[in-house]
């Protein structure tokens, strides 16, 4: 990616505003909260949001080396969308190497914000899984999971799958698998990163967020089946008869 003029004199208006639900705001505030979930320790994990205007197609993207409880809007990154351009880029950061991942979701999937987490549950799920998917069923929370082919949401007796990919020596290089996955699996907003997290994604901010609490929701859910010996997409267990 390149880095043109405006980049260079660090375009500070477009990561300045009083508006609370401005990009690099929020940023900020839902990593301060994700931080408290154990989801972005130690400067790992992160968020894009996109912000696609008549006037402007823009991506805002937390920076590398920043512990995300102490984020500022003036640490983060801007680029183009249709160009893959910086149009801001602060002088002292690098460039976060979840950008390709977050691009992916928003190049292959449409989508308005992409969530990275190191969730322990969603590492645990990679492990108790040995193949390349993770599934569960008969839940009320698959509820808030959309499934794009039907324009709708799962339901309850659906059999939520989160495809798998294997982890690299460098992040951006998980690019090319994730993609794969998201090709093999068109109806997820999400996959799994063995013995590393979980990218998720969603239509807006709001619903990425959603979906990346419910999806933690089960994969805690989901390890504490396993560990009283429970098969997370098992069938229901008919209730006995007194």
């Amino acid at each position: 990616m390149s880095t043109d003029a405006a980049a260079a004199d660090n375009n500070d208006a477009l990561v300045l505003s009083e508006d609370p639900n401005h990009p690099a705001n929020l940023i900020c505030s839902l990593c301060r909260n994700f931080y408290t979930l154990g989801w972005v320790t130690g400067t790992g994990g992160g968020i894009s949001i996109r912000q696609n205007t008549p006037d402007h197609d823009h991506i805002f993207i937390a920076p590398s080396g920043v512990q995300k409880e102490r984020l500022a809007p003036e640490n983060m990154f801007v680029l183009d969308n249709a160009t893959s351009t910086y149009l801001r880029r602060p002088l002292d950061l690098k460039p976060s190497a979840c950008t390709p991942l977050f691009m992916a979701a928003f190049t292959r999937r449409g989508a308005g914000a992409c969530i990275h987490t190191h969730s322990q549950a969603a590492v645990l799920c990679t492990l108790l899984s040995r193949g390349r998917t993770w599934s569960i069923a008969n839940v009320e929370q698959i509820k808030a999971i959309p499934r794009p082919s039907t324009g709708g949401y799962m339901g309850y007796f659906d059999t939520l799958t989160i495809p798998i990919i294997e982890n690299t020596a460098h992040e951006e290089d998980l690019r090319e698998s994730l993609e794969k996955a998201m090709e093999e699996y068109p109806d997820t907003c999400a996959v799994l990163v063995r013995r590393h997290g979980v990218y998720v994604w969603g239509d807006t901010v709001w619903k990425a967020k959603t979906q990346a609490e419910s999806l933690d929701y089960l994969f805690q859910l989901g390890v504490k089946m396993v560990q009283l010996g429970l098969d997370p997409a098992g069938p229901i267990t008919p209730v006995e008869e007194d």
